[in-house]
């Protein structure tokens, strides 16, 4: 427990929650999307269902990180390409997020088929959870190989990944009403999911793709967005 004391394992600590916390941020944004296809009085429990496996999935992961960690071997070889089981699951969660933000998008910019079916495609909460445990484990097996990366201290990262979580809990009905609230966020968010997608599909095949530069313009994006959101209260006129 000393060692949790000292000023190195602290650093470690805030560095990895807030990395955590950054990269739950995706979490949360996937989970928004599927429960405001929820019934209303479903939603709440929705959210908390799906960050609360994510929390799970996260420690399950770090428990069993020495089987994470055999991922990482080829299972698939073509001449001198190989694929691993990371890269599958990868590509597999990438694809997945990218046919649902497209389907999203689609009818987000699609009013009139959206309207005729008035029902909205309403999800079970069965069909809702099983979205959301396949995109868990895609975000929380990246999470993990991160934390593992920058950190060799378990309890240290299971103690950041609870932190993050719980900030997650405690902001996750305010993000997922601010994103409902306002058509072009949650426009903005598909295309985040989207973005996100892409780059898993482009990382299974072994292309990095600096994690910096993603949340950088994820970070610049919604920056001008509130900034056009707080113009357009002041006057609605001003930006059409």
């Amino acid at each position: 427990m000393e060692e949790l004391l000292t000023t190195d394992a602290l650093v470690s600590l805030l560095t990895l929650s807030f990395l955590e916390i950054v990269l739950g941020i995706d979490n949360i944004v996937f989970i928004s999307i599927v429960a405001a296809r929820m019934p209303l009085e479903q939603q709440k429990k929705v959210r908390v269902l799906g960050l609360t496996l994510a929390l799970v999935g996260r420690l399950v992961l770090l428990l069993a990180i020495s089987w994470v960690i055999g991922l990482n071997k080829p299972v698939i070889t073509i001449n001198d390409f190989a694929l691993s089981f990371r890269d599958i699951i990868l590509i597999v969660g990438g694809m997945f997020l990218v046919a649902k933000s497209t389907s999203e998008i689609h009818q987000k910019i699609q009013p009139g088929e959206e309207d005729s079916s008035k029902d909205k495609k309403a999800l079970t909460l069965r069909g809702a959870i099983i979205q959301i445990i396949i995109l868990d484990l895609v975000f929380s097996l990246d999470s993990i190989i991160t934390a593992v990366g920058l950190v060799d201290n378990v309890v240290i990262i299971v103690v950041a990944i609870v932190i993050a979580m719980g900030v997650m809990l405690t902001f996750a009905r305010r993000i997922s009403e601010f994103i409902h609230k306002n058509p072009a966020m949650k426009l903005l968010a598909l295309s985040f999911l989207l973005m996100i997608g892409s780059i898993l599909i482009i990382e299974g095949f072994h292309v990095h793709v600096p994690k910096g530069y993603i949340y950088f313009s994820m970070a610049f994006a919604v920056i001008i967005e509130l900034i056009n959101i707080k113009i357009r209260k002041k006057n609605p006129m001003a930006i059409h």
